[in-house]
């Protein structure tokens, strides 16, 4: 199973993070901003998006907002922008 096993701020709204298959890449949080929810809209603020954390390793804000590391990889991956470590 895919787990994060760090992220770190890129540039608002983009997180990198690093995948546990050593896979890694840039994801931006933009079109799930746009939704523009009631746990997506803290993610607007620049300062609120830095708190992301991992927990059991998903991507999570302090809000509740929980990612999956299967379908973040999985959608870097179908947008080729994950960089997979080299066999």
């Amino acid at each position: 199973m895919i787990k994060l096993v760090a992220i770190s701020p890129h540039r608002h709204p983009e997180l990198d993070l690093t995948f546990s298959d050593g896979a890694h890449g840039t994801w931006s949080a933009a079109p799930l901003i746009a939704r523009d929810t009631e746990l997506t809209r803290p993610l607007a603020d620049p300062a609120y998006f830095a708190r992301a954390f991992i927990e059991a390793g998903a991507l999570a804000w302090p809000n509740g907002l929980e990612l999956s590391a299967p379908s973040l990889h999985r959608r870097l991956d179908e947008a080729g922008l994950l960089r997979k470590r080299a066999a």
